[in-house]
């Protein structure tokens, strides 16, 4: 209340001294510190999807992701860094803030390294499963097959009929070459 009236008090002296000008330039600036900071509250970033939880993930630890699952309404996200040798297991809540649960720095590189040379991300997985079963991400997890050879990524997607598909979606060509339903209705 008081502030509307100090408000008031400067509009009218504004208009009282500087005229029409003065007060449309003075509503101009406040409406642009108006505007700045709404933009500024929208653009606190949030995680309450899988490739957003993704993106916060790589923001704090740079690399590749592995493995993002929900887990109630956090994401666990493993993290490989590019060279192979870092790993961190972080925890990403739905605001955005990302928490590291574990860092290693002595990774064995070779154990990454179909990982780092796939030329299908996590996140282009995502997408192409999506593209498949429309609706929501709940995990994505780079995989091999019974033999460790065969490499993929298991996509798995919610969709708004309440039905769980499972793609499996190519690390070199991001085509999704097996999808199973789990029909939950």
């Amino acid at each position: 209340m008081q502030r509307t009236l100090y408000v008031s008090a400067a509009a009218s002296v504004v208009l009282m001294v500087g005229g029409p000008v003065a007060a449309a330039t003075a509503a101009s600036a406040d409406t642009a510190r108006t505007v700045a900071a709404v933009a500024a509250v929208s653009a606190v970033p949030t995680a309450e999807t899988a490739e957003q939880a993704s993106a916060a993930a790589l923001k704090h630890y740079p690399g590749v992701v592995e493995s993002l699952d929900k887990d109630d309404t956090v994401w666990n996200v493993d993290v490989i860094t590019k060279d192979g040798k870092g790993h961190a297991e972080l925890v990403v809540a739905a605001d955005g803030k990302v928490t590291e649960r574990n860092r290693d720095t002595n990774e064995n590189a070779a154990e990454h390294k179909e990982l780092l040379a796939a030329k299908v991300t996590a996140d282009q997985a995502m997408k192409a499963a999506l593209a498949a079963h429309p609706g929501q991400v709940s995990s994505v997890q780079w995989e091999d097959d019974e033999d460790g050879n065969a490499h993929y990524w298991e996509v798995e997607v919610r969709s708004s009929d309440g039905n769980s598909w499972t793609a499996h979606v190519d690390h070199a060509t991001g085509k999704v070459t097996q999808s199973n339903s789990d029909d939950n209705n």
